[in-house]
């Protein structure tokens, strides 16, 4: 039987150590069975991490973290590291996920590396918090009402000049998502917004959400 991995698992948590390259940056993580993808960095988190910018700002979001890989390379990018900076400079990357187990893991994999980050529950997330940078491979798995449920309830959350980068395999429906979202958006906010496709590659696209400027 396969483990649904978007909630917290019930079989004991057996962790494992590996390295991985994340931005060009090889850092050694822990992972564990009941979460995604846990034995290496999946495809299309991979594909975004090679496509989006570095991130720009102080509060960046990491949806569905996982045992946080989008949380390190966010935290970790070559635009937020100075040997002058100190933690209260870093960025704060708040990774929210369902699965508690990966909640846990982001947690001690951030801690090990450096980053500044805090894991919660989505409903946990203070209601005031607004991001600069979303970096997300989103749930495509859930079903497309969850999937449309989660997307409005945090791309709005977006600072006025903030942008989302979210990966989505193409033959998952990311071309229909794209117009989705332009219309969905629009609708939830009363604003306009542009969602473009910034790269394809290896059967994905990754697609760049934000308002548009007035």
């Amino acid at each position: 039987m396969t483990v649904h991995y978007f909630l917290t698992p019930e079989t004991p948590e057996q962790r494992t150590q590996m390295q991985v390259e994340l931005r060009g940056r090889t850092v050694s993580v822990v992972t564990s069975a009941g979460v995604f993808s846990p034995k290496a960095l999946d495809k299309g988190t991979a594909v975004l991490l090679d496509s989006a910018p570095d991130p720009a700002g102080s509060e960046f979001l990491d949806l569905g973290c996982g045992w946080g890989p989008i949380t390190l390379a966010l935290g970790l990018s070559g635009a937020n590291l100075s040997t002058e900076s100190t933690d209260d400079d870093a960025p704060r990357v708040t990774a929210v996920d369902v699965n508690e187990r990966s909640l846990a893991l982001t947690r001690d994999n951030a801690a090990a590396n450096g980053v500044r980050a805090e894991t919660y529950l989505p409903e946990d997330v203070p209601a005031e918090r607004r991001f600069d940078v979303i970096w997300s491979n989103p749930p495509i798995r859930v079903g497309k009402e969850a999937l449309h449920q989660i997307l409005l309830q945090w791309l709005p959350r977006l600072s006025p000049d903030g942008v989302a980068w979210l990966v989505v395999q193409k033959n998952l429906g990311a071309d229909s998502l794209q117009k989705w979202l332009v219309t969905a958006l629009a609708e939830a906010t009363g604003q306009s917004w542009d969602v473009k496709r910034s790269a394809t590659s290896k059967g994905f696209r990754v697609l760049a959400v934000s308002r548009k400027s007035r």
